[in-house]
């Protein structure tokens, strides 16, 4: 029973450092705001203009996207839908799957759960952390998912990172062992976004696609309201009621 016991935990641990990217990656924090309907729209553009030629969000149906983020089929039409005609469509990737595992190693996956296997700090720091790797066959990497197959798409924006490293010595068998440590990222050519606007243009991605693995938790926390309002009305009620039938008891 011990054995099958640190078995799982051994599992659960092993699962956790996989969806953290690593035990020497840490996670930067992101704003999640589901309400903010301005946020979800923007990231929904980037999302259309920069992941939806490769990869799909195959449980998405453009006109159910459109009510839930306050948009009107026109405006989905003539502003997210550049991989489909038919506004009741899902929202499928222009690239055909053979081509692109031809290209890039790989079949890119279909993005409608990512945040929820990976959680939304994950995949955050993820599209924070591309930097050129001559070396590599998109020529990128990236810190957190390395040797990753997928080339920087958002690099007009953001710009070209560079890492920069520290030297840090150890011993290691009674010598002296120097080791190169990440320290941070520094821009070698400048995008068409300062670091500010980037880092918000991808909160509001990954706000977006936080929505794409949980669209029905928009209107729970609409029914939510409803139904506390209602709970403390008929608290109040319910009192008073209380009080009236023992009002004549002694």
């Amino acid at each position: 029973m011990k054995k099958h016991f640190f078995a799982l935990v051994l599992a659960l641990a092993s699962g956790s450092v996989l969806a953290s990217g690593g035990p020497d990656i840490k996670l930067e924090k992101v704003d999640i705001d589901l309400s903010d309907k301005a946020s979800l729209q923007r990231g929904a553009r980037t999302f259309v203009n920069y992941c939806l030629s490769c990869h799909s969000a195959g449980y998405m149906r453009y006109n159910r996207m459109g009510q839930d983020l306050g948009l009107t089929e026109e405006q989905v039409k003539g502003n997210l839908m550049f991989a489909s005609d038919k506004v009741g469509e899902f929202m499928k990737a222009t690239m055909p799957a053979a081509e692109a595992k031809r290209w890039f190693g790989t079949a890119p996956p279909d993005l409608s759960l990512t945040t929820r296997s990976r959680t939304p700090d994950w995949l955050y720091t993820y599209l924070l952390s591309f930097y050129r790797d001559e070396q590599s066959a998109t020529g990128w990497d990236n810190r957190v998912f390395p040797k990753v197959a997928m080339p920087h798409v958002l690099a007009e924006l953001q710009g070209v990172q560079r890492p920069v490293y520290r030297k840090v010595t150890h011993k290691q068998g009674g010598q002296a062992v120097d080791e190169q440590v990440f320290e941070r990222f520094e821009i070698a050519r400048a995008g068409t976004m300062s670091e500010k606007e980037y880092n918000a243009t991808v909160r509001d991605l990954v706000n977006f696609m936080t929505y794409l693995g949980e669209p029905a938790k928009l209107e729970r926390g609409r029914i939510g309201v409803f139904v506390l309002l209602f709970l403390a009305v008929l608290l109040v009620v319910s009192y008073l009621l209380k009080k009236e039938y023992w009002r004549d008891v002694h």
